[in-house]
């Protein structure tokens, strides 16, 4: 399995002066996915939990449901210069015949680690359609939106050394923490996060939370729609498009989740206030 982190010499520049020293950055390589031997895609990530990040990216395109969807999942060809294998090609055998020249999964080739919807080949694309129903009977606590952060944070383990990386965790409406997953760009933290949730068969995801880092965009907002998830909140700011897919989906969309405040954007009335 590929590194996590890298250390690097930096030249660090305070008032107190000039000093030397040595820095963690978090890694950034390429994942290449095909499919029956036929790439696909490529992506930019945090080495780790690839096979989520690869069947999370999978069911957020709409290309399967379940798990059994998918015959085989493994890594496969991808040496360094010492003839060792990279772990950055991971080849999928579908369970029934999947046609990747669709219209709706025209992908460019290369995704980027920042933005996965900018790889798609036309914005009418996007809008992919879950295999499952939103539910409307449910509600959450504010206290439990607000404890979320928290414990989202002290479990950011590679963040904590490099200051570098998204998380996405998925938190039952009590606050439990169920997943936590961390890379470079938020769409695979989240794919990661989604892709655990397949694996263990929780699909689809009733009452649960997601809670991402950074902001809410609209691909996020479509990810988790994609997995039926309700309730999407982020540390930061949503996108305009965000909040009109959130409310075409019946999703309830937090935003500036920060200590006891958020900004509720969307389906306000399933978040029970003190």
């Amino acid at each position: 399995m590929g590194r996590l982190t890298s250390r690097r010499d930096v030249v660090k520049l305070t008032e107190a002066g000039v000093t030397n020293r040595r820095d963690s950055l978090a890694v950034e390589e390429p994942l290449e996915i095909r499919a029956g031997g036929r790439q696909f895609a490529v992506t930019m990530r945090t080495p780790g939990s690839d096979i989520e990040l690869v069947q999370g990216f999978l069911l957020t395109e709409g290309i399967i449901g379940n798990r059994e969807d998918i015959r085989t999942i493994r890594y496969c060809d991808g040496v360094d210069d010492e003839g060792l294998n990279t772990y950055n090609v991971v080849d999928i055998d579908f369970a029934a015949r999947i046609d990747l020249d669709a219209p709706n999964l025209q992908r460019n080739l290369y995704v980027s680690s920042s933005c996965g919807v900018c790889g798609k080949a036309s914005l009418d694309a996007v809008r992919a359609t879950s295999r499952f129903a939103p539910e409307n009977d449910w509600t959450i606590s504010a206290g439990v939106l607000a404890s979320m952060p928290p414990k989202l944070r002290g479990a950011q383990r590679i963040f904590a050394s490099t200051g570098g990386l998204h998380a996405a965790g998925l938190f039952t409406f009590d606050g439990e923490l169920l997943a936590i997953r961390e890379d470079v760009g938020r769409h695979n933290a989240v794919d990661k996060v989604l892709g655990w949730a397949l694996e263990q068969g929780r699909l689809p995801l009733r009452r649960t939370a997601l809670l991402v880092s950074g902001r809410a965009s609209f691909e996020l907002v479509q990810k988790a729609t994609m997995a039926a998830v309700p309730c999407l909140a982020a540390v930061s700011a949503p996108s305009s498009l965000a909040a009109d897919l959130a409310e075409e989906s019946q999703m309830t969309l937090v935003g500036f989740l920060r200590g006891n405040e958020m900004n509720i954007y969307t389906h306000a009335g399933h978040v029970v206030r003190p």
